[in-house]
């Protein structure tokens, strides 16, 4: 679905006012808005690089099975099939 360029400026120009109107409490959630040492800050900060091993474990693996399929597929091309007796 297309929509037309005037649309598309209107609904960012209306994004972006609603954002300059916004009260600056509501950017900030209470943990980041809080103390950035505390206990609560530092539970997140791991939480986010637990996240982030799990997609990067698991793009890795992904990336690993198409290594392997090029891999098989180009010794597969390079060792012809053997022959059948009916063949020779």
């Amino acid at each position: 679905m297309k929509f037309p360029r005037t649309f598309l400026k209107a609904m960012i120009a209306t994004g972006v006012v609603w954002a300059l109107l916004a009260p600056s409490p509501l950017f900030a959630c209470a943990t980041c808005f809080g103390k950035s040492d505390s206990a609560m800050a530092s539970g997140m900060n791991w939480g986010i690089f637990t996240l982030l091993g799990v997609v990067v474990t698991v793009l890795a693996a992904i990336a690993s099975f198409f290594v392997y399929i090029i891999r098989k597929e180009t010794a597969a091309a390079s060792n012809p099939a053997p022959k059948t007796p009916t063949e020779v």
